[in-house]
């Protein structure tokens, strides 16, 4: 009996993916290669993780990937960025905004600068990406946005900051969404639950090592998450298996959210 090979349409398309230096960014780059999208692998110079084990991953399996310094506090390091897509592979049909900071700041030590650095990285710089890349996407693209359970679906003492950029995410894909739909280009908003990767297991700002696997215990399914595994999700967001989804947020928290409270 032969199997049919299913096709998601992703297949010699072009994306663009802010913070791909590593965790979910990084993941992303490699499950889109596998799927034979090019790749654009937006990352942010002072970032301690080189960009070049991403390019070096992608092109270990064939793929096709190049690197773009980006800021993306910076509009026009976002043009660049977008342009880049252009420039090198010919068109642009996926952006994933994937850039973020985290850091941690009770209220009464939350300074006005912390507050603008955290929305204008997370929640602004989102926006940045999303509006340079639409001046020059294909009909029929996509978009996604990386949230998180933290604001997304939670509140997290001493983060504020960030929960409200996270949380802000939201409001902006579903304005999106209806905008965009005229030309066919979805947005929806991955919202990642307790994901291992360099950010999360941070033990100054996030839950780190310990806190994360003590955490992993109260999931239902027993363990917290991999890069890979919100990566694919995703890379399903903007494939033509999620042709009729839009405006959506999809939790992927291993039915952390769900559980009855213990």
């Amino acid at each position: 009996m032969s199997v049919l090979a299913r096709d998601d349409g992703l297949a010699g398309k072009v994306a663009i993916i802010s913070g791909a230096a590593s965790g979910i960014g990084q993941a992303l780059a490699v499950s889109y290669a596998k799927a034979g999208v090019k790749v654009v692998a937006g990352y942010y110079p002072n970032d301690p993780h080189d960009v070049e084990e991403t390019v070096s991953a992608v092109k270990a399996i064939g793929g096709e990937c190049v690197a773009v310094a980006l800021d993306v506090r910076d509009a026009s390091q976002c043009d660049h960025f977008a342009q880049t897509a252009i420039d090198t592979f010919g068109a642009l049909h996926i952006v994933v905004a994937g850039a973020g900071i985290l850091r941690q700041a009770p209220l009464g030590e939350l300074t006005d600068q912390a507050w603008d650095d955290m929305l204008s990285v997370d929640l602004t710089g989102v926006m940045r990406v999303f509006r340079s890349a639409s001046k020059l996407m294909q009909e029929g693209g996509a978009m996604v946005a990386i949230s998180s359970i933290a604001g997304g679906v939670y509140g997290w003492d001493n983060h504020a900051h960030y929960a409200a950029a996270k949380s802000g995410l939201v409001g902006l894909v579903k304005s999106l969404a209806v905008e965009l739909a005229p030309r066919g280009i979805r947005v929806n908003t991955l919202i990642p639950g307790l994901i291992e990767t360099p950010q999360s297991l941070d033990p100054v700002n996030s839950l780190g090592p310990d806190g994360l696997a003590a955490a992993g215990k109260s999931i239902p399914l027993g363990r917290v998450g991999y890069a890979d595994e919100a990566a694919r999700t995703a890379r399903f967001l903007s494939s033509d298996d999620a042709a009729y989804v839009t405006g959506q947020q999809l939790v992927v928290d291993g039915g952390l959210t769900v559980r009855w409270p213990s």
